[in-house]
């Protein structure tokens, strides 16, 4: 063995040896090879479906392969559960949050592995100190006594990170853990990292933003249908290698479609504001339209209050002002469930805390919000309700073994098609999305935009939010930009640019030129 081979053999602190796991229904992972290597980023990637979170549950301790083996410092292990993986120095953030809303940051960080005063009770004191310099470190300015329910999403995500932190892992899985973070959180999350490899940690890295994966990782490892097809150092590959070796080509097209013309004006929002607890308006004199046929895309940082506006929309915040008319009718005072019976839907940004029913099945996750379309008398047509589900499933390409699997055995970007699924079978006049693509690969992106483009061609409005701005601009007839709660922008998706789009995501009032104001 040469001496060059020697170090990498040596580099390598964990190696997932011909794994194989097998599902009812499904093979999930097929013979696979996986080294880990430390002091380094080892980045894996692939579409969804492709197997990337049943490797990590494995490497976790959360699932065991059912033939092949790991090994960790060169000695074969048996991981039967979490706890025991991070006995052997195995972390892992895993893509769905698994917090407890009602307990504070501190109590999460400690669940099940509280610091104690001889063994006999909790010493809180030492957890929040300790919780407080793991915040410090996260750049995280809030007090260890808040209580997680009172955190955004990405603030939610850093304290799933601190979790890590705490035990200090020798291998750290971060699966999609900048899905919810600002583009300044995700700098901080960087830094973190490279603070990790200084101190020899190895960082398993998930992510389907490839540009971040290029910038990031120092090895790449690319699975598709549950194989390795691709295994290099991240210096010898460029983002249309990674996309050939997810999806067998180069590259989907996300362009814009031309030849179908808006219609009337389906959704008017005027002067809409949400107060803040406390001061101040988390959505502050919002007004905007949208015509039948129109894809508008809203783009803001996190806290800029564009989840918070769909949620005034949809009628979730009774105390909420201003003015919104459906299709000319005004909403004002409806409950959500007449919103929806009118035409309204929301695709949310956090899936498993606000869509999802995980004891459900994929099926029963799709058709329970328009039931009475397969009603008969006082009884379900499973016969229609079965051919509307596989109608579903085959239009929007969702990989599933069969519909009456739980929801939760799907892939996050599968999971999400699902989400689609049901509002689309509620007929809706206008589709609400709430980062439609948070955490989905570049394969079900593309089918997700398709379906877009093709609802709107035949008449569908749509409204969605985004912090990409990739995407924003690939997708949109029109775009407005918030900040702070206000509407700061407005543009045609051909006068658009990026840097424009920035610029206005960056103010608290309004900066943009006359022509380029949202309208009042």
């Amino acid at each position: 063995m040469s001496e060059a081979s020697a170090m990498e053999v040596d580099d390598v602190i964990l190696h997932v040896e011909g794994v194989t796991k097998v599902y009812p229904g499904t093979v999930a992972l097929k013979e696979v090879n996986f080294a880990v290597r430390r002091a380094a980023v080892n980045v894996l990637v692939g579409e969804n479906g492709a197997g990337k979170s049943t490797l990590m549950k494995i490497i976790a301790g959360a699932e065991q392969p059912s033939t092949g083996r790991l090994l960790l410092d060169g000695k074969p292990i048996q991981l039967t559960s979490s706890a025991e993986a991070l006995r052997h120095g195995i972390g892992i953030v895993f893509q769905e949050l698994n917090l407890f809303p009602n307990l504070t940051i501190a109590e999460n960080v400690f669940i099940a592995h509280e610091i104690t005063r001889a063994g006999i009770d909790i010493d809180a004191d030492a957890q929040r100190r300790k919780v407080r310099e793991l915040l410090k470190r996260l750049e995280l300015d809030v007090s260890p006594d808040t209580l997680v329910e009172d955190l955004r999403i990405g603030q939610q995500q850093l304290v799933e990170i601190a979790k890590a932190l705490a035990h200090d892992a020798r291998v750290l899985i971060l699966d999609e853990p900048t899905s919810a973070l600002s583009a300044a959180e995700v700098e901080v999350l960087f830094q973190v990292i490279a603070d990790l490899k200084a101190h020899g940690v190895a960082i398993v890295y998930i992510s389907h933003r490839l540009e971040e994966l290029i910038r990031i990782g120092d090895y790449i490892t690319v699975l598709r249908d549950g194989r390795i097809t691709g295994n290099q150092p991240m210096a010898q590959v460029d983002v249309p290698w990674i996309v050939r070796q997810m999806v067998g080509r180069d590259t989907k097209d996300f362009s814009r479609p031309i030849g179908h013309e808006r219609g009337a004006e389906v959704l008017t929002v005027r002067d809409v504001s949400l107060p803040r607890k406390g001061s101040g308006l988390l959505v502050d004199h919002v007004s905007l339209s949208l015509h039948a046929g129109e894809i508008v895309g809203i783009y803001g940082l996190m806290g800029a209050g564009r989840s918070e506006l769909f949620e005034c929309i949809l009628g979730c915040h009774p105390h909420a002002t201003g003015d919104i008319e459906l299709d000319g009718k005004p909403l004002a005072g409806k409950p959500i469930a007449r919103r929806v019976a009118q035409g309204l839907a929301l695709i949310p940004e956090d899936r498993k805390a606000d869509a999802l029913l995980p004891i459900l099945s994929i099926g029963d996750n799709m058709t329970i919000s328009s039931l009475t379309d397969f009603a008969r008398a006082f009884h379900i047509s499973t016969q229609r309700e079965q051919r509307s589900i596989t109608q579903y499933i085959r239009d929007l390409a969702i990989k599933v073994a069969d519909w009456r699997l739980p929801v939760s055995s799907l892939s996050g970007g599968n999971q999400q098609k699902v989400i689609i699924a049901r509002a689309l079978m509620t007929t809706p006049k206008v589709l609400l999305m709430d980062e439609p693509s948070r955490g989905i690969d570049v394969g079900a992106k593309a089918d997700i935009f398709k379906v877009m483009r093709d609802l709107a061609v035949k008449g569908l409005g749509i409204l969605f939010v985004t912090s990409d701005l990739e995407e924003v601009m690939a997708l949109s007839d029109r775009i407005l930009v918030m900040s702070n709660g206000r509407v700061t922008a407005e543009f045609d998706a051909s006068e658009a640019t990026q840097d424009a789009l920035v610029a206005a995501s960056a103010v608290g009032h309004r900066t943009a030129a006359p022509e380029h104001r949202a309208a009042a």
